[in-house]
């Protein structure tokens, strides 16, 4: 049953250590390197995120019941999951009919199909063409080792054609055309492969894996950035903060680690030392007008909202992909951040705050429209705005279960 939760703060001074769960990227990615290398790749420090949770529960039943007529997968709102696994069941034998929630069914996945098509594999859709649901019969000769994909789609979708070239009889070379928008999360693909002793060459645009076996291996999931944002967005609209994030590193695979530098212009200081992070709020007027999310685009939300609550006119740039995530996310901002009387203005792929005729309301519904960064990205208002209540709260479970203990944690009134 879907509930609303209520925060506030009598002070605006938080102090806390709050340990995050794996980062749900590296996991997603470290789960299906097991899988496809049979055994011989253990993961430790799984993430508790619901889409984790399903996917690892996916990928350890999936060959359990090959025969037969098609059996269905159903991946519910996991995008991540619906990606990796659409390149991964080909690959496996039997029929597998995957299928995700509503939502999931509006979500392009074309590229990635056509993509998979042209490699051998036999897919249908079950449905409309070009989305989910998608039916799968595993076992294909491979019919080429050249690939061409655009760079400015979903990296996921990158990410999962790299996860199972090692595994195609004659490898992938796979061409990305044109600029590649969420570099770091291909990066990631890469080392963690790497690390699990498979090879690769990137020249130019360019990508080449050839098929070999995987070594023994253990991967170590770091715990997640992207959640670490939202504590970041805490200390920028505290007066004063002190918080400690342990397990991070200064030298994470994870792209939106880049959320050190960018609440640096905030006056947050991130030190790495005792085996994790310390935020601490330096006083500092922000002056930085122009952010390119580009290679971030998960942490639109969190910062936008940040801008909005100090009444910082900013512009940002690299928000392509916000539109077709687990909700349109531009479209989300704009009504929920209409609450407060600011503007987020769409001038080509360019989008400008105006916080002219921003107020500060005594209370505050915030929707969430199945996205879980919407609930995060907007509790910390409550450093602002006396009473912030949360629309359809365990949304959160997706990727950071904890959420709510730990804003309770940290001395938040969730009720």
């Amino acid at each position: 049953m879907s509930k609303n939760i209520t925060v506030s703060r009598s002070n605006k001074v938080v102090n806390a250590t709050i340990q995050l769960t794996g980062s749900k990227s590296e996991c997603n990615r470290a789960l299906v390197i097991e899988a496809l290398s049979g055994g011989k790749v253990k993961v430790t420090n799984v993430s508790d995120a619901a889409d984790a949770v399903t996917l690892s529960g996916i990928l350890r039943n999936a060959t359990a019941d090959a025969q037969g007529s098609p059996r269905t997968v159903d991946i519910g709102p996991a995008g991540t999951a619906m990606r990796f696994l659409t390149a991964y069941f080909p690959l496996q034998d039997g029929e597998i009919l995957l299928t995700g929630t509503e939502r999931m069914k509006q979500r392009p996945i074309g590229i990635l199909v056509d993509a998979m098509r042209k490699l051998g594999a036999r897919i249908d859709y079950a449905e409309n063409e070009g989305f989910p649901p998608l039916h799968i019969k595993g076992g294909f000769d491979q019919v080429t080792d050249t690939i061409t994909v655009q760079g400015d789609i979903s990296s996921q979708y990158i990410t999962a054609l790299l996860l199972i070239a090692p595994n195609l009889p004659k490898g992938l070379d796979l061409h990305i055309a044109g600029e590649l928008t969420s570099r770091p999360y291909v990066e990631m693909t890469l080392s963690m492969l790497k690390q699990a002793g498979i090879r690769y060459e990137w020249n130019d645009n360019v990508i080449s894996i050839p098929n070999q076996e995987f070594s023994e291996t253990q991967i170590w999931v770091e715990p997640d950035w992207s959640a670490a944002s939202y504590w970041y967005s805490v200390a920028a609209l505290a007066d004063e903060a002190e918080l400690f994030l342990p397990g991070l590193t200064s030298y994470s695979l994870q792209g939106d680690s880049v959320i050190t530098e960018l609440m640096a212009n905030f006056g947050i200081t991130s030190q790495f030392k005792d085996g994790g992070v310390h935020l601490k709020k330096e006083p500092k007027p922000v002056t930085r007008k122009i952010f390119d999310l580009k290679s971030c685009p998960d942490l639109a939300q969190t910062l936008i909202v940040v801008c909005a609550a100090l009444g910082h006119e900013a512009t940002f740039t690299g928000l392509e992909t916000l539109k077709i995530k687990e909700t349109d996310r531009i479209a989300a901002l704009q009504n929920e951040l209409g609450k407060m009387g600011v503007k987020l203005i769409e001038k080509g792929q360019v989008y400008k705050l105006d916080c002219s005729e921003k107020f500060v309301p005594e209370h505050i519904t915030i929707a969430t429209y199945e996205d879980h960064r919407m609930a995060m990205a907007f509790a910390p208002l409550a450093l602002i705005i006396p009473n912030v209540e949360i629309e359809e709260a365990e949304v959160v479970n997706k990727s950071y279960p904890a959420f709510w203990d730990d804003f309770a944690k940290a001395g938040f009134e969730v009720r």
